[in-house]
């Protein structure tokens, strides 16, 4: 019985992921406004000297995540300085996934030393208004009069073990090209990583 269960939440989640759309480079970034770790509410709002953000949808448990936390956290102390701070939002459901609930998201920053704020989005308004469909997912973010712009949509670099000499730092990249006032070269790429773990939203 509990296998059946485990087969059909596992349907039900990949229906609700084929209805989710992904914002492209070039639309307009909704304002995420969430619950943090240190239980503080933050928003693009708090950031009016940033000229973007890094905005990642991430979780506690995928091995890919996993992963890049240590390329996360780098990306943060790099950028944040020079207005690009990482803001990270944890896409799963924890009614899909427990380890993926509030308290386990606290634990994990707190053992990690997570220097950027990790947010709590609940009922999955943002990760589903954003359309993020697998952790990490990344969307790069500049400012203007004319409101927050998606730049970039994709994956952190092309190297997910991390070992390769010819890797390609896609954000980097695109960061560098907004830098010089600049479109980035590449501003699309696949987000590899686990499937967000999404609740039936028919």
């Amino acid at each position: 019985m509990k296998k059946v269960l485990i087969i059909v939440l596992a349907v039900i989640a990949l229906s609700t992921q084929a209805q989710v759309t992904t914002l492209k480079p070039g639309e307009s970034a909704p304002e995420i406004s969430l619950k943090n770790v240190d239980n503080k509410q933050v928003s693009f709002a708090d950031y009016p000297a940033a000229k973007g953000f890094i905005v990642i949808f991430t979780c506690n448990t995928c091995p890919v995540s996993k992963a890049y936390e240590g390329r996360v956290e780098e990306l943060n102390k790099k950028y944040a300085s020079a207005g690009f701070p990482v803001i990270a939002v944890n896409a799963n459901d924890p009614a899909m996934s427990s380890a993926e609930s509030f308290a386990k998201m606290q634990e994990r920053a707190k053992d990690n030393k997570i220097s950027y704020p990790y947010l709590y989005d609940e009922g999955q308004k943002f990760t589903n208004q954003y359309g993020a469909k697998n952790t990490p997912h990344v969307f790069l973010i500049s400012k203007s009069d004319k409101g927050n712009n998606i730049e970039y949509v994709g994956a952190i670099d092309n190297d997910t073990e991390n070992t390769s000499s010819e890797k390609i730092n896609y954000v980097e990249q695109a960061i560098n090209s907004i830098q010089n006032n600049q479109k980035p070269a590449v501003t699309s790429t696949k987000a590899i990583g686990c499937v967000v773990k999404r609740k039936n939203q028919s």
